[in-house]
């Protein structure tokens, strides 16, 4: 992003911020987005919304180092991501893309490595967005994943709370009879599709809790979530039609504002106060104004939905893939269920479901042989550091009882580390133990559909068979 194009964001924020309370939120971005269609037809785009069109990915032996671009969103689609990252990981650990349709940027794929740029928040910013291109323009949004210390720090600190050890204990009879209802419900012996009747139901329903988001309208907030992480100009996803995003963001404030309004009056009138993510926010001196700053509260509400989706659902449906590339495993997990938490930390780290996080060098450094300028764009590539056979025995096989399975990285490390990792886990074991009461066998049938995204590792149907228990007589 330019300096021209951040002091016009900074101008922008500036401008919805002091217009907050007189102006609604939604018809602020609605304004937006008429401000941003005015200003491509008269003084242009500051950057043209790059066009993805899928064609075969040549085999990585045949390019040159230097040619390499695994921001390509067909990448993992395609099943070249892992040869594409294995040569760079040999060959070039620190590599510089000069070319790609984000523009330039150093790839870091080796483990140790990601976690010294992970570690060293000191050294590499991530500010403004951890995603490798930009949002749409005039949707620059501000999240607390996307600071630094110390505003980072507070932020997060204010809703940390919802994921308490206690508050898991509280949620896990919740989350198990969820799950239950929704097993229940799923046909056997024909197919169906697990990635909207499981993944993102099951998804849904918790995002609906941990917001106290109306229950009925849940549906919405995976909406949300799939839009804001698949747009085009960010992550090479589908999504190139900017003024729907903008539609999208401006029906997210409006629901959020309305809910937020509705518990500060509830509390006035002597409410108790509750534990969900809009209750915590409220109750923290550092956000507790946050409807009155749009941007970062429009950008912290996305950050906690796509969170809180991507991860869990896309592990949902991974494991089940992974069980169905490694029967043995599943037979093994049969005999001994007992290794279900080792399992799910398996299952995300063989998943990966985000690819990378985004960082900005804040001063020259040196790395795995090569200098890293001040300003320059640094991607960790979480894939291809968990797929590391520098750490990782084998590491493209899927080994439920692997030891030091727990040392993946697609919860990232040290401040930025995932806030909701222990409640991921906590669905995804809850998922898997309540698979085995119910079926026998979990067949995938076909090829799954894997989304179009250079950041988000998920899928978009797969469609799966089950076998239901034999009854005892």
């Amino acid at each position: 992003m330019s300096t021209q194009s951040k002091t016009f964001d900074q101008i922008q924020t500036r401008v919805i911020n002091a217009t907050a309370k007189v102006i609604p939120m939604h018809l602020q971005i609605q304004g937006l987005k008429f401000l941003m269609r005015a200003k491509k037809k008269t003084i242009g785009a500051r950057r043209p919304t790059p066009s993805f069109v899928e064609y075969p990915l040549p085999d990585v032996g045949t390019l040159r180092i230097d040619d390499i671009d695994v921001s390509n969103p067909f990448l993992y689609r395609q099943g070249q991501w892992r040869a594409y990252f294995k040569r760079l990981r040999d060959e070039a650990p620190v590599h510089f893309q000069e070319n790609s349709p984000f523009g330039p940027f150093w790839s870091v794929t080796r483990y140790e490595d990601i976690l010294f740029v992970d570690k060293h928040h000191d050294l590499f910013s991530a500010e403004p967005v951890i995603i490798l291109g930009d949002p749409p323009e005039g949707l620059s949004v501000e999240m607390f994943i996307a600071m630094d210390p110390p505003k980072h720090d507070a932020q997060r600190s204010s809703v940390q709370g919802v994921v308490a050890p206690q508050n898991l204990k509280e949620m896990e009879s919740l989350i198990r009879s969820r799950t239950g209802d929704v097993l229940d419900s799923l046909p056997t012996g024909q197919p169906f599709d697990w990635v909207p009747t499981v993944s993102k139901e099951l998804t849904g329903r918790m995002l609906a809790t941990l917001l106290d988001f109306p229950y009925d309208e849940r549906d919405k907030l995976i909406y949300w979530s799939d839009l804001l992480a698949g747009a085009a100009s960010a992550t090479g996803g589908e999504f190139t039609d900017e003024e729907a995003m903008f539609d999208a963001a401006a029906d997210m404030a409006r629901d959020f504002s309305r809910l937020w309004r509705d518990k500060q009056a509830r509390r006035a009138s002597g409410e108790a106060h509750g534990f969900d993510l809009i209750s915590l926010l409220q109750g923290s001196e550092d956000t507790r104004d946050l409807i009155n700053r749009p941007m970062e509260f429009i950008g912290n509400l996305a950050l906690l939905i796509v969170g809180g989706n991507d991860t869990t659902r896309n592990s949902m449906s991974g494991g089940l893939l992974a069980m169905n590339q490694f029967p043995k495993e599943f037979k093994k997990l049969k005999a001994n269920p007992t290794l279900i938490p080792n399992m799910v930390s398996e299952i995300i780290r063989w998943q990966t479901p985000l690819a990378y996080m985004r960082r900005i060098a804040k001063q020259d450094v040196e790395l795995g042989g090569r200098t890293i300028k001040k300003g320059d764009r640094v991607v960790m590539w979480y894939a291809s550091g968990n797929r590391d056979e520098r750490k990782f025995t084998d590491p493209d096989q899927f080994i439920i009882d692997r030891s030091g399975a727990r040392n993946h990285l697609s919860f990232g490390y040290g401040v930025h580390r995932c806030m909701g990792n222990r409640l991921a886990e906590l669905q995804l074991r809850i998922l898997w133990e309540e698979l085995l009461k119910r079926f026998e066998n979990i067949e995938v049938v076909g090829e799954p559909e894997r989304v179009q995204s250079n950041f988000v590792r998920g899928y978009s149907e797969m469609m799966v068979k089950l076998t239901p228990l034999r009854q005892s007589l």
